[in-house]
């Protein structure tokens, strides 16, 4: 049985454009499922899934919607709907790979959709917007940019080579098999590194990798930590080595690599053993030194490079982040544990380091402290981060949960 690329867009103002790519992917021996999205004109050719049953899916009055009068309202109503129907044919087996094709209005339209989609799964996205910041439309899912070059609107030499490589290359990706080496797969354990966890994380690697784990390491930058649970909540994961929480940082100070206020919860709500380290919570990122905020001006600041200032956080902050790493392991259904580097959280804060301070690193302990739930294991060990005392001990805990 052939496998089936479904294809989503605006049937009314670029119909053309989509039967031309649909019939370049048949030509390849696919299957296709065209879904319209559109809501102003009539569709140019009759879709597999109409625009009324999105419409519906996303709760909005199609009638409404196609007056012209609420395009807000009819974005996020297609939006939604679109998602709600892409996630239903994954799960009855009839989407092996999605593709969409438009500007700024049709882009945000289609990798809503392919957003709920999970990772593996060939997402392409041919859009106007292609060659500037896609990060807000690709989220934390590997959805494939292709810039159009020209507008999604009607066909000439440039469209119909940029459509030709399009249907080639979605194609190509629901085609391919990944190498039957490769489907005998060891247990995941997802692990969050920064550069000044990086020895930490490498010597817990090696260990786990020694015994039989393939470790994915997800740099916490903001979008890392994002990846990281989204991957954990897709399932993907057997554990979380999450070393480095530093995320919690530029949450609770308003840094730039905030990972939101959930960050650490995934492994949790996924019910999967989890270690969990105040790693690098004594340093919040900003961009230049001018970019810092005007309240911080007096505080301590190390520029890591010419783009990245990082600012010591202070006691306060610190007891605020230890609350939320508490509050994370209060929620877990599976083994969980946490371990506090008594000798400093990163590089910068050992002794005699620019960021050294036992008092704000304290502050974070005893918050975590006192917030656990009785039964689960809060281990302080006399070393910093980086120490192989430490990695090693974080490495055998998790170790203990998997297999003990």
């Amino acid at each position: 049985m052939a496998k089936t690329v479904v294809i989503v867009g605006a049937l009314d103002t670029k119909g053309e454009d989509f039967r031309y790519v649909k019939e370049l992917i048949e030509a390849e021996g696919l299957a296709t499922l065209v879904v319209d999205f559109g809501v102003m004109g009539p569709p140019a050719f009759a879709p597999d899934v109409s625009r009324e049953e999105i419409a519906s899916a996303g709760g909005g009055d199609l009638t409404r919607l196609a007056s012209g009068n609420h395009k807000d309202e009819a974005m996020q109503a297609m939006a939604n709907g679109l998602a709600a129907v892409v996630a239903r044919l994954h799960a009855e087996g009839l989407l092996d790979g999605i593709i969409g094709m438009g500007g700024s209005g049709g882009t945000s339209i289609a990798t809503t959709a392919m957003r709920v989609l999970p990772v593996g799964v060939p997402k392409l996205m041919v859009s106007t917007m292609g060659g500037g910041d896609v990060s807000a439309f690709a989220g934390t899912k590997d959805i494939t940019f292709m810039p159009s070059i020209v507008d999604v609107a009607g066909f000439n030499r440039l469209s119909r080579r940029i459509y030709a490589n399009a249907a080639g290359a979605i194609a190509g990706m629901v085609q391919m098999e990944a190498p039957a080496a490769m489907a005998a797969e060891k247990p995941l354990v997802v692990a969050s590194m920064f550069g000044n966890t990086t020895p930490a994380v490498n010597h817990a690697r090696e260990i786990l990798e020694a015994r039989g784990y393939e470790v994915l390491v997800f740099h916490a930058t903001g979008t890392g930590g994002r990846t990281l649970e989204s991957l954990v909540a897709d399932g993907f994961a057997a554990a979380s080595l999450d070393i480095t929480t530093t995320e919690l940082a530029d949450e609770v100070c308003g840094g730039i690599l905030s990972a939101g206020p959930e960050r650490c919860l995934a492994a949790s709500r996924a019910g999967i053993p989890a270690v969990l380290v105040p790693g690098c919570v004594d340093m919040a990122n900003f961009a230049s030194l001018e970019s810092v905020p005007e309240r911080y001006r007096l505080r301590t600041f190390y520029q890591w490079n010419p783009n990245t200032t990082l600012m010591r956080t202070n006691a306060e902050e610190n007891r605020r982040i230890g609350g939320m790493i508490a509050a994370a392991a209060n929620a877990a259904t599976a083994p969980v544990a946490v371990l506090a580097p008594l000798g400093g959280v990163s590089m910068l804060d050992a002794k005699g380091g620019e960021f050294w301070n036992p008092e704000a690193d304290a502050a974070c302990f005893d918050a975590i402290r006192s917030g656990l739930r009785p039964g689960i294991p809060f281990v302080e060990v006399d070393a910093n981060i980086n120490d192989e005392a430490f990695s090693g001990r974080v490495a055998e805990t998790l170790l203990g949960m998997l297999e003990g």
